[in-house]
């Protein structure tokens, strides 16, 4: 078998807080676009553009795909996951619905990077913990993720369901396991939260490091990247790994 060719490419990720790298005054939560990087080959750079708290509408609006774009190169990829910010009804600057809108925001990641040689490429919301009586792990994000779906098949862009995969994870985890890899904390537990914290949708070291190997495992299987370009798919990564930023 002939040997990939390696070269230089960077992995943007534009996405929101489940994805961000987080500050200092924020750990241990921490966003899977943290802990990409230990599952891609060195010669993959990750540049983290996730921010808290935005929608598909809200990161153009506030201007923030603009400088993106502008830094991609050819042969570059794009991981876009919105989903859970384009869902809040009370908050105009970032609601979008699944049909209209949110697909029509999506398409200028798309074809932003696709006009700069770029290799757009869409996810699906990470799932949140949700359970119900039985124990089955619930689905949260709605029409969202199928909205997702439908827009790369009709554009032929590559597709991560990290919402299907991450559904599967925290089911076969269950309610109490899974806890673990989310934002979950005792009062006292960490000088962060002193009153402690109880949070379903992002993530501690763990849970980042997981969701963050889904996602390598699912560029390989999309084909996206070749098995060569990836790194430690199936080894423990230590969660003191992980690097949280100084505030600027």
């Amino acid at each position: 078998m002939t040997p990939h060719t390696h070269r230089a490419r960077t992995v943007f990720i534009a996405g929101d807080s489940t994805a961000a790298d987080k500050h200092v005054t924020a750990a241990p939560e921490a966003g899977w676009g943290m802990a990409l990087p230990f599952f891609l080959h060195e010669h993959l750079t990750v540049a983290n553009r996730a921010v808290n708290g935005r929608s598909s509408k809200s990161f153009i609006d506030e201007g923030r795909l603009a400088p993106v774009l502008e830094a991609i190169r050819p042969g570059d990829l794009l991981l876009v996951q919105f989903g859970h910010n384009d869902q809040k009804h009370d908050d105009p600057t970032r609601l979008t619905e699944p049909w209209t809108g949110y697909q029509q925001h999506l398409l200028q990641y798309v074809a932003g990077a696709r006009d700069r040689g770029a290799r757009p490429v869409l996810l699906t919301s990470v799932e949140r913990r949700r359970f119900d009586a039985a124990g089955t792990a619930l689905a949260t994000h709605g029409a969202y993720p199928e909205a997702v779906r439908a827009l790369a098949a009709a554009h032929e862009v590559p597709l991560l369901d990290i919402a299907a995969l991450s559904l599967a994870l925290w089911q076969k985890l269950g309610p109490e396991v899974s806890k673990g890899h989310f934002h979950w904390l005792e009062p006292g537990e960490s000088p962060n939260y002193p009153d402690g914290v109880a949070d379903d949708t992002h993530f501690h070291p763990r849970g980042a490091v997981e969701v963050a190997r889904l996602t390598a495992r699912a560029l390989a299987a999309e084909g996206v990247l070749a098995a060569d370009e990836l790194r430690r798919l199936d080894a423990d990564i230590p969660e003191t790994w992980l690097t949280w930023h100084e505030e600027s």
